[in-house]
């Protein structure tokens, strides 16, 4: 099954819509089109890359900037994923996590996603999936990936809060949504991380972050993303929400409040 298309998400997490962007429209064509598949993908990415510089300097709001260059690595991934994969395309799920699952993603923001395998051996697959990953190094595009069962991400994430945080904003590229929806139950608050418990682990990582910045938002050069007051705290209400009201989109959290 194939993974729900950009406006869906959009609509979903209760975002206003994106204005369109001719270049995510003529994407597909141009990764299509180049007889040189390295070429042609390194060229979509420059353009793509040049069109967002541009309506920054434009004064463009950051919203839609970011947004948009999610959704513009969501499509050379899925091109790349179906060019690769092989038989693994349909037994094996692209997945999208952290920050990138939420679909922001800044000019260096990291690119993680997850290789979500069934419980069951994919006959070839692995030889698909090196091939993805090896192509997405040679066109320029450097990600954090992991590749697991279901099994080996609700044992990671009973771990680890870190990894258990990542995976709360999972969100599917391509192949079965069902992998996706079983991992969701198998990291459920009744089998890791209870909300209490992972309220408190949150907690605990945030002072030990603050600690990092002399507990102060008001250095002479303070980190805007993890010191005191920072984007990382702000993003730290919003899994914590998640995790208690087992949402997984802002919009629900404002179902689940009113």
């Amino acid at each position: 099954m194939n993974a729900t298309p950009a406006d869906a998400i959009e609509s979903s997490a209760g975002r206003v819509p994106l204005p369109p962007w001719p270049f995510i429209e003529s994407l597909p064509a141009a990764l299509e089109a180049g007889a040189e598949r390295i070429p042609a993908f390194r060229e979509a990415l420059a353009a793509g890359d040049a069109s967002l510089r541009q309506r920054f300097e434009d004064d463009e709001p950051i919203e839609a900037l970011v947004r948009d260059r999610a959704r513009m690595v969501d499509t050379v991934l899925r091109a790349a994923w179906t060019l690769h994969a092989g038989v693994a395309e349909k037994d094996v799920a692209l997945v999208a996590v952290g920050g990138y699952g939420r679909g922001e993603l800044h000019p260096c923001s990291d690119i993680d996603v997850l290789i979500l395998l069934p419980k069951s051996e994919v006959a070839g697959g692995y030889a698909g999936i090196e091939r993805f990953l090896t192509f997405l190094w040679d066109i320029g595009l450097e990600i954090g990936h992991s590749v697991r069962t279901i099994d080996d991400c609700q044992r990671e994430s009973a771990a680890d809060v870190s990894v258990a945080t990542t995976l709360i904003e999972a969100r599917l590229l391509s192949g079965p949504e069902y992998l996706v929806q079983a991992m969701r139950r198998a990291l459920s608050q009744d089998r890791v991380w209870s909300s209490q418990s992972f309220f408190e682990a949150k907690v605990a990582e945030q002072q030990a972050r603050h600690r990092r910045h002399q507990d102060t938002g008001y250095n002479l050069e303070p980190n805007v993303k993890t010191s005191p007051g920072g984007l990382r705290d702000i993003q730290t209400i919003g899994w914590v929400a998640k995790r208690h009201f087992g949402a997984e989109t802002f919009d629900e959290l404002v179902g689940t409040a009113s």
